[in-house]
């Protein structure tokens, strides 16, 4: 069994930073990759920012050139760094962990951004 602890959300005014965090514990294998997801409220939970065992990464559009998503494999953590933060970005952030097939999802953390 895999445990996902998401972080670091909360309110913030446009244009600044929060950095969250994904702490899994359990069963977990070397190979994998860590996601952060978000929900809005009314729409499709939407891939945020993805990032693989070796460090491969990969953004949504909306979010290139403001997120960063990195990753500390010997804690098992992923995080994401959220700068020049705008009211569209307000959502509930999932963290992920795809492995051997299998997904695992945090609980999410509220960021909410205000204008």
């Amino acid at each position: 069994q895999v445990q996902l602890v998401e972080s670091g959300g909360g309110l913030v005014q446009a244009g600044g930073s929060l950095r969250l965090s994904c702490a899994a514990s359990g069963s977990i294998f070397s190979i994998n990759s860590m996601s952060w997801y978000r929900q809005a409220p009314g729409k499709q939970r939407e891939l945020v920012a993805r990032i693989t065992f070796l460090g491969t990464t990969d953004y949504a559009n909306s979010v290139k050139g403001r997120f960063t998503i990195s990753r500390d494999n010997a804690k098992n953590t992923a995080y994401l760094q959220m700068n020049s933060l705008k009211p569209e970005d307000t959502a509930v952030y999932y963290c992920n962990l795809l492995q051997r097939d299998n997904d695992y999802w945090g609980q999410g953390t509220q960021v909410t951004v205000s204008s």
